[in-house]
């Protein structure tokens, strides 16, 4: 177990002057490695048909508002090719939450001859994983243990946001429409999610309503739930980015200083967890989170742009190198799941075969 700081000392820290942040600074940086990692991926969004409805959320649309129900197996593959043209190793499918509780989505599947998401993402990753030189990545939302385990069969990771661990949030507009945003389930979900061993990304979404207490809170169930099954393999510090077309277009953005003292608090409190900070939404800031003690920029795609932040188009693999050379950090491309959980423990064989091969490639 690791040895960490109280929640008393977390709130200290949170609610301290700048020189303490300096000092910690100063100690985070001291042995560290220099080296910034990010995977290359393409987004695959499957149906953006969702049960919930999130104050914040630009990804969700209507039956009568989409290109697509569900993208079939033509345009997965075709993607797939670029994909290939330009050397990801990740195929990120992300799609709502229980989207195929839609009759709509519902007879889409069965016209491409599946019963569920959950069949059909299997498929895909199956061929994805078979025919290409990729790991595919899933995030579709709650669902259960058993499939859970099913998926794992054919994916290399997997994720979830925890958010906050604040419920009261499930009464606002940032959470009232979405029923499997409760802490409660989403909880569970990476707890099942540890009893399958799978890799796993998580994190929190700062300045949604929530206060420093939640977000203390937030890192300490993290924190337990890795102590417990140490299969967390990142956790993004996320911030709300307020956009003209949500129900919370007129909330604030989360302060810097508030977004650095979290990352610097979870880098103490997270050894052995990578801290991800998304370089779209953070671009002209992300020198100073790296010194805070972030070390992984996550899944940046040279073929797709970001489906959950669409209006902030990813940096180049070039302009995220040259930021990172700015401080004497380098940036090197790793694969959806951490090298250290590649292994028979976590990897079903199929994909852990595949993974050594891929991890082979680029190291």
């Amino acid at each position: 177990m690791i040895n960490i700081i109280s929640k008393t000392e977390a709130r200290n820290f949170l609610n301290s002057d700048l020189n303490t942040s300096l000092d910690l600074i100063k100690e985070i940086n001291q042995e560290r490695s220099k080296v910034i990692t990010y995977s290359k991926n393409i987004f695959l969004p499957l149906t953006h048909i969702c049960q919930n409805k999130c104050g914040y959320c630009t990804f969700k649309q209507d039956v009568d508002e989409v290109e697509y129900l569900v993208m079939n197996e033509e345009n997965v593959l075709n993607l797939v090719q670029k994909a290939k043209q330009a050397n990801c190793t990740e195929a990120l499918f992300a799609f709502g939450e229980s989207a195929d509780q839609n009759d709509f989505v519902k007879d889409k599947l069965e016209e491409f001859g599946f019963e569920s998401m959950v069949d059909y993402l299997y498929y895909l990753s199956d061929k994805i994983l078979s025919e290409s030189e990729m790991l595919p990545h899933t995030n579709m939302g709650i669902i259960s243990r058993s499939d859970l385990r099913y998926l794992s069969e054919v994916n290399a990771s997997m994720g979830l946001m925890l958010e906050t661990t604040n419920k009261s949030l499930l009464k606002t507009i940032v959470h009232k429409d979405s029923p499997s945003k409760d802490p409660d389930k989403r909880i569970d979900f990476i707890k099942n999610a540890g009893k399958e061993n799978i890799p796993f990304t998580t994190g929190l979404l700062i300045g949604i309503g929530e206060t420093t207490d939640d977000h203390i809170d937030s890192l300490f169930t993290l924190r337990n739930l890795q102590d417990k099954y140490g299969h967390i393999q990142e956790i993004i510090i996320q911030n709300f980015k307020p956009k003209n077309d949500i129900p919370m277009k007129d909330y604030p953005e989360p302060s810097i200083i508030d977004l650095l003292k979290l990352t610097l608090l979870a880098t103490r409190m997270f050894p052995d967890v990578s801290i991800q900070i998304p370089p779209n939404l953070n671009q002209d800031l992300m020198t100073l989170f790296i010194l805070c003690g972030a070390d992984d920029m996550g899944g940046v795609s040279p073929v797709t742009k970001d489906y959950i932040n669409p209006e902030e188009d990813w940096p180049s693999i070039n302009e995220l190198s040259s930021t990172v050379n700015k401080i004497n950090f380098s940036l090197k491309e790793r694969l959806p799941v951490y090298e250290k959980y590649i292994n028979e423990k976590y990897l079903k064989e199929k994909v852990y075969d595949k993974a050594v091969k891929l991890q082979k490639q680029i190291s």
